[in-house]
């Protein structure tokens, strides 16, 4: 790196700044939102389903729109539209602040994600085109590291902006970074293209339509009745929907996901696991972050900090995961730290009530976040190693795709049982919705622990030697 022209050491550097803070905006409201939804509630109104729109409307656009973003860079140039994308997600987050009802500020999370699916995954590929390749597992480390701080500090940073200003902060903080990194972007990054094939727009059609479908009916089932016309429509023509994508994308000439991938089991594996791990860890942080609040009686700031040991502890499991791997190979780590995750959320149903102090959740908490680091650090390299090296960047966008889709599913699975059991309107009632919740979340990662154990264990000998090679998406 040492005899490249300063100009482009200086555009390198530039990129991992503006890639990285991107970043860290887009991964930030993931969680955020969490430890301020009982403010929102009280201020704006709304039930359980609003609530649980308010997170799942920007998982679920970011989602299905994620490899649409990645394709429309490549085609119109990764600078220009990363700061398209990043100029929606910044005015998005300015309207979802100025909100005045719960129906506005879901059309602002849903304007978020298509935000966030548009630059997301270009701050990858604007980072493999700007830095050179034996520097590029350590940009993309940094990257990475970024993203995990924004993920364990979300709680935290929504619960103390909720208390000490108000819950509209949790927005507003994104409006000053996207309005300087916006010019800098234009300003300080170079203009890339990649292959520009036909935009798979029936696809995207497709599996948006079915998965808008099925999460509606989750969110509304017990409120309108699982036999009422409107929940049987959404669960059976979001899952025909979701069938016509699959065959769709069989026969598609440039298919968002190619099924051919699935073909391989250590691929379909992996991202089975993922779409399971998400389910049931996302749905149960929603609705614990709000325990501590409603039933605790935490401040937002308080319940914040009492998530850390969850959503912390993987910047601290993430390096000995690593090392694991290269020992033992990834999969008996990721299956080691689904159980992690599993023992955690069953701890958590067996010891929740409305007289349950702090410390009398911290082991299942400190063994969720343990199960956690296990799961993310090998995860990438087994995706990578499942795959032909021209395949990755497709790879690596599909298992961020169906985390997030495990996201938005996992919200409207785990709430759906909890509000067939219980409610808000008293301590023991939110306890009585929320043991079996975390129960139905513990049988969800228990899944994901099946799947990832179908992963061939060659699959996770090969992944130390994909080490060398940066997942372009995950990293």
């Amino acid at each position: 790196m040492e005899d490249r022209p300063p100009a482009r050491r200086d555009t390198a550097l530039w990129t991992l700044i503006i890639a990285s803070a991107a970043g860290f905006m887009a991964a930030l409201d993931n969680l955020v939102v969490t430890t301020a939804l009982p403010s929102i509630r009280e201020d704006l109104g709304g039930g359980l389903g609003d609530l649980e729109w308010t997170v799942s409307a920007y998982t679920l656009t970011f989602a299905v729109l994620l490899m649409v973003g990645a394709a429309l860079g490549d085609r119109f140039g990764r600078r220009l539209l990363f700061t398209v994308g990043l100029g929606i997600f910044t005015a998005a987050s300015a309207g979802a602040a100025l909100a005045p009802g719960m129906e506005a500020l879901i059309a602002a999370r849903a304007v978020q994600g298509l935000g966030a699916a548009i630059m997301m995954p270009l701050t990858l590929t604007l980072l493999s085109a700007a830095v050179p390749p034996e520097r590029r597992g350590a940009a993309f480390g940094i990257w990475g590291a970024v993203n995990g701080l924004a993920v364990a500090a979300g709680p935290l940073i929504g619960g103390t902006l909720t208390e000490h200003i108000s819950w509209q902060w949790i927005f507003w903080i994104n409006v000053p970074l996207g309005i300087v990194l916006v010019p800098l972007g234009l300003l300080r990054l170079e203009e890339s293209r990649g292959p520009t094939p036909r935009l798979d727009l029936p696809g995207t059609a497709l599996v948006s339509a079915g998965l808008f479908g099925i999460v509606y009916a989750l969110i509304r089932g017990n409120g309108d009745g699982w036999s009422s016309a409107r929940i049987l429509t959404g669960l059976i023509g979001g899952t025909v929907l979701l069938v016509a994508f699959v065959l769709y994308e069989t026969r598609a000439a440039n298919p968002m996901l190619p099924m051919r991938l699935f073909r391989n089991r250590a691929f379909a594996s992996v991202n089975a696991a993922s779409l399971f791990m998400f389910v049931g860890m996302f749905g149960s942080i929603f609705l614990l972050s709000q325990f501590l609040q409603d039933v605790g009686g935490y401040s937002p700031m308080e319940a914040g900090v009492r998530m850390l040991p969850w959503t912390a502890m993987p910047m601290i499991a993430a390096p000995i995961a690593g090392g694991l791997s290269d020992r033992f190979g990834g999969q008996p780590v990721v299956v080691t730290g689904l159980v992690f995750q599993a023992t955690g959320l069953g701890l958590l149903a067996l010891v929740v009530s409305p007289g349950v102090s702090y410390p009398e959740l911290v082991p299942a908490l400190v063994i969720s976040g343990l199960g956690m680091g296990f799961f993310f650090a090998p995860t990438a390299n087994l995706v990578m190693s499942s795959v032909r090296a021209e395949e990755q960047g497709i790879a690596s966008g599909s298992n961020n795709a169906l985390r997030e889709v495990g996201g938005a599913l996992g919200v409207a699975t785990v709430s759906a049982v909890f509000s067939a059991q219980g409610g808000y309107a008293s301590a023991r009632q939110f306890v009585d919705g929320l043991t079996p919740a975390l129960w139905a979340g513990t049988a969800a990662v228990v899944l994901a622990a099946v799947a990832a154990a179908l992963v061939p264990r060659q699959t996770g000998r090969a992944s130390e030697r994909s080490a060398e090679r940066p997942d372009p998406v995950t990293a």
